[in-house]
């Protein structure tokens, strides 16, 4: 098994790959948390530190895949998140829509067989990937940042089990991953989870000729399509359009037969939403997986 110890903090065609793998091989990522580790005690703040988004979620990574083609798909099963015995949530006095009811806070959780502890409540970690991708074709995309090479998804359905299918839009791929959260809820109210470093173990597959447009996750029931903008309204027409097109190529349905199924059986569930914060809207519109047709990816 390869280990991944070298993080960049963007998605990028010229970032020289750490590894290269074959399909099917496996992966180690071993990756710090969102603030690159800086953040060791409740007296460091985050406005104490030079953050900002060109320097935060460093991802692991990238390794190139050998075979992967532009026009191609990458689909990462997540075999094994392990976590450190402690993380940390953060407020900075402008993220969430509470950033103007709270104080600018670090508070360091510590977790002990696979049990976190908030202020004496106790509740099992749930380890998910905040940050997950491939390199775009065109202008480089900060780690912070979302966009349809993935990035920083936020979605917590991306954890152990799950299988994330990534278009493929240079030569290899150049996957990288990073910002765990030992927990995180729907949203991301306040701007984090519990950041946390963790060794992640994946299994790489390659899907040769597929169109996707907008990274996939799939769970053991459904298919989620991952979209992102600057508001609600055009996230939803993102992924709404995607995952149309991705039934209709399953089932054999045509827009408007799509579209009633959609409308029935397929929800939409935000990631991320901590406006003001610069990072966009972020998204998941499911749908269940559908066993008398082929699966929507592959």
């Amino acid at each position: 098994m390869k280990i991944i110890d070298k993080s960049v903090y963007n998605f990028s065609k010229n970032n020289e790959p750490v590894e290269k793998a074959e399909p099917g091989e496996l992966l180690m990522f071993k990756t710090m948390d969102c603030f690159s580790n800086r953040l060791q005690t409740e007296r460091d703040l985050i406005t104490d530190l030079s953050y900002s988004y060109d320097v935060a979620n460093p991802a692991a990574g990238p390794v190139y895949i050998n075979g992967a083609e532009p026009g191609d798909v990458i689909a990462v099963d997540i075999l094994d998140i392990d976590v450190a015995d402690k993380g940390v949530i953060t407020t900075d006095g402008i993220c969430g829509p509470l950033h103007d009811r709270s104080e600018i806070r670090t508070k360091i959780i510590n977790i002990a067989d696979g049990v976190a502890d908030f202020n004496g409540v106790k509740f099992p970690v749930d380890p998910m990937i905040g940050v997950i991708g491939t390199a775009p074709a065109g202008e480089d995309v900060i780690d912070g940042y979302p966009g349809n090479h993935g990035g920083n998804m936020d979605s917590k359905l991306i954890k152990k089990g799950a299988r994330v299918y990534l278009p493929v839009r240079v030569d290899g791929a150049l996957l990288q991953m990073g910002d765990v959260h030992a927990t995180m809820g729907d949203a991301e109210l306040c701007g984090t989870g519990i950041e946390i470093p963790a060794e992640i173990i994946v299994k790489v597959s390659l899907i040769k000729n597929f169109e996707l447009n907008w990274p996939v996750t799939e769970t053991s029931t459904h298919f989620y399509v991952n979209a992102c903008a600057h508001n609600f309204d055009d996230a939803l027409k993102s992924a709404s359009v995607e995952l149309q097109r991705l039934l209709m190529n399953a089932t054999g349905w045509d827009e408007t037969d799509t579209y009633m199924y959609m409308s029935i059986q397929s929800d939409v569930e935000i990631n991320q939403a901590c406006v003001p914060c610069e990072v966009a809207m972020i998204l998941r519109f499911g749908t269940p997986k559908l066993t008398q047709f082929k699966p929507l990816i592959g």
